[in-house]
C-alpha cells in the first residue's frame, strides 16, 4: 500500500511571549509509520504535538494533516485524530465502560456504535475483565492502556501518544508494546514521544531528536545508531593517563566522564581487547551503542530543569 503524508510542517514555530519554545521546524509524517519525538525536558517536543492535534495554535509556519491547512479545517481534523496525553485524565467517579461511552459522545457515535467499539477496544487492551471497575481501583498501567483504548474508540486515522508510559513498571510497559506493536500492523499511523530510548528504538519507525526547539537528527534508529556512533561502544572506570594518551595518539573519539571514559568505535572487539589487555586497571565493558548514546551526543549530557 502506497504511502502518503499524514502530517506535512513547513518551518511551524511556537512562541510563548518571549520563549520560542518550537523554531521553525519540519518534517513529514508517513501513513501506517510510527514517528518518534525525543528530547530533553523543555526541548519542544510536546509544544510540537499540541499544534499537530490543535490544542495550541502555530505561531508561525505552514501545518497540513490529511493535506488540509489546520487554521482552517481544525474541526474536521481533530475528528479524525485519537490523542493520549500525558496525564491519565479519566474521570473518577464513572467506571471503565462509562468512560469509554461518554467519551464517544464528543464524537457523535450513535449508542449502539459506541458500545461495540467500545467491547472490541477493552477486549484488544486487554481490559474486559475489568469494564465495570471504578477508576480509582486501577493501576498505574490498566489506567494508560484504557486512556489509549478510549482515544481509539472513534477509530481515529492518526494516534498521538505523548509519554504513555512513563512512570508504568516493567511488565506494563512492554504490555503497551505489545498494543502499539499490533496497532502498527493494522496500519495505524502513530505519533510517539517518550522519554524511553530503548521505547523509541523498538517501536518507531523513524523520529526526530530535539533540543531547544529545533530538530537536530532525523532518521530510522537503527541507521542513526550507526551513522553517529557506530557498532560499540567501550565503557572504562577510572581510565589511566596512559590510556587518554594511548587514545589520543590513535585519533580515537572519546567522552572523559568523572570516573569514567566512554570510547564509541566501529571497531570494538579490536580495540577493546587492546584496552583491556594494556590500559584496563579496572573494570572495563564493550557493549552494543544504542539509541540513548545518540541522545547522548546530541544533547549532551547535563541535567535539565
Amino acid at each position: 500500500m502506497p504511502s502518503f503524508p499524514v502530517v506535512q510542517a513547513d518551518k511551524i514555530s511556537k512562541r510563548f511571549n518571549h520563549l520560542t519554545a518550537v523554531d521553525q521546524i519540519s518534517f513529514e509524517i508517513h501513513s501506517g509509520e510510527c514517528f518518534g519525538f525525543l528530547g530533553p525536558n523543555g526541548a519542544g517536543k510536546t509544544s510540537t504535538i499540541r499544534m499537530i492535534y490543535g490544542f495550541s495554535p502555530l505561531s508561525g509556519g505552514r501545518l497540513l494533516v490529511f493535506g488540509q491547512d489546520i487554521k482552517n479545517h481544525l474541526r474536521e481534523i481533530k475528528a479524525r485524530i485519537g490523542v493520549c496525553q500525558q496525564e491519565n485524565n479519566l474521570d473518577p467517579d464513572l467506571t471503565v465502560w462509562e468512560n469509554l461511552l461518554v467519551y464517544a459522545r464528543y464524537f457523535n457515535l450513535p449508542a449502539q456504535t459506541a458500545k461495540e467499539r467500545a467491547e472490541a477496544w477493552l477486549d484488544f487492551m486487554g481490559l474486559s475483565h475489568k469494564k465495570q471497575a471504578p477508576i480509582p481501583e486501577l493501576s498505574g498501567g490498566l489506567m494508560r492502556r484504557l486512556v489509549i483504548a478510549r482515544a481509539l474508540i472513534h477509530n481515529p486515522e492518526l494516534l498521538i501518544l505523548d509519554e504513555p508510559t512513563t512512570g508504568l513498571d516493567p511488565q506494563s510497559r512492554h504490555q503497551v508494546w505489545e498494543q502499539l506493536w499490533q496497532l502498527k500492523a493494522r496500519g495505524l499511523c502513530i505519533l510517539l514521544t517518550t522519554h524511553y530510548m530503548d521505547e523509541a528504538e523498538q517501536i518507531c519507525d523513524r523520529l526526530v531528536i530535539m533540543d531547544q526547539g529545533r530538530i537536530l537528527v532525523e532518521g530510522v534508529p537503527g541507521f542513526l545508531i550507526k551513522e553517529h556512533i557506530g557498532g560499540n561502544v567501550i565503557e572504562v572506570e577510572n581510565p589511566s593517563r596512559r590510556l587518554i594518551d594511548f587514545l589520543k595518539a590513535s585519533q580515537v573519539h572519546f567522552e572523559h566522564l568523572l570516573h569514567r571514559l566512554v570510547v564509541h568505535t566501529r571497531e570494538g572487539e579490536k580495540l577493546f581487547s587492546r584496552i583491556s589487555g594494556d590500559f584496563c586497571e579496572s573494570g572495563c565493558t564493550l557493549r552494543m551503542a544504542t539509541l540513548e548514546d545518540v541522545f547522548l551526543k546530541f544533547t549532551g549530557r547535563g541535567l535539565r530543569e
